[in-house]
């Protein structure tokens, strides 16, 4: 114990993290050792864990705010069907997915910033209400009907189009955060807003930042998922919140781990530690009431694992 308290908190993080993912295998391994965790298998769910990933790592930059967001399932849904609609509709291929996911995503991140500033109510009840908005704007354009992405456009879903855009959106974030004043500004404003402010910063307009930033990231998203899946409905009556619980899920590791000064690597390794969780359900043949059930209680017992362990220490 006394070597690791040694240790950098980077370091401390790494094994964290390294033993979470290792467990959670182990336990479905020893369960069902037949159909789980085989090294093709783990690719598989490490793929599909990117989707949620690069929608995490975006909206950690809304959270590490003290800010909450409620649409994201709308704007994924919103996103892919505009993203889809400028592919097939009009023709436009992979430069309509692509820019039609991520400028509607962020359209949607600059609405919710403005109202949120402007309104001045929680976050959480401003992003539900103009979920409510964006899933009826999505429906329409897709007239009730579920979009669908050409056999030939699904390449983004794939090895390795999919690591490639995830590596993208990684990089970008991780220099974002380390290395700009948005990045310091972000922490900043986490901290202690009310500091920050005294500080001579904006806070309103670093939270419209966010808030953009966040929705560019899961415009990236919707291009994932829709090429991971090939398709995509519209739904309205709040059913695209069913979209909110994993990336949330993952942004909650990063905020976790910040203290160990590891974020983004966190929101990328709980997201894989989420997927083999949920896999491993799958490979047991649990109903889904019991996977929802036990993967939020696995959530809540990591959570607070990793919090209390380097309660009372300065992690540098």
């Amino acid at each position: 114990m006394n070597g690791f308290s040694k240790l950098s908190g980077a370091t401390k993080g790494y094994i964290v993290l390294i033993a979470l993912v290792f467990l959670s295998w182990l336990i479905f391994k020893i369960l069902t050792p037949d159909n789980f965790g085989s090294p093709e298998n783990l690719m598989a769910y490490f793929q599909a864990s990117l989707i949620a990933t690069v929608g995490a790592i975006g909206f950690y930059f809304v959270m590490d705010m003290g800010l909450f967001d409620f649409s994201i399932g709308a704007n994924i849904i919103l996103s892919a069907v505009v993203g889809c609609q400028l592919a097939n509709t009009f023709g436009m291929g992979y430069p309509g997915l692509i820019l039609g996911c991520i400028i509607t995503g962020s359209l949607v991140g600059l609405c919710n910033g403005f109202f949120y500033v402007r309104l001045r109510i929680p976050s959480m009840i401003v992003t539900a209400g103009l979920a409510l908005i964006y899933e009826s704007i999505a429906n329409y354009i897709a007239g009730g009907v579920g979009q669908t992405l050409p056999s030939d456009m699904r390449g983004l879903g794939q090895m390795p189009g999919n690591i490639i855009l995830a590596c993208i959106t990684f990089v970008i974030a991780y220099v974002i955060l380390n290395y700009t004043k948005f990045g310091t500004y972000t922490y900043a404003i986490g901290s202690n807003e009310y500091v920050a402010k005294n500080m001579g910063i904006n806070v309103d307009r670093y939270k419209v930042y966010a808030f953009i930033l966040s929705g560019a990231f899961f415009g990236a998203m919707a291009i994932l998922t829709i090429s991971y899946g090939s398709s995509i409905v519209a739904v309205t009556g709040m059913q695209s919140m069913s979209r909110n619980f994993i990336p949330t899920m993952g942004c909650f590791f990063g905020l976790a781990f910040m203290r160990y000064g590891i974020p983004l690597q966190a929101i990328i390794l709980g997201e894989f530690i989420v997927n083999i969780i949920f896999f491993g359900f799958i490979s047991l043949g649990a109903p889904t009431a019991i996977q929802d059930m036990i993967s939020g209680l696995a959530l809540l017992i990591i959570i607070t694992l990793t919090t209390k362990i380097v309660k009372g220490e300065i992690v540098k």
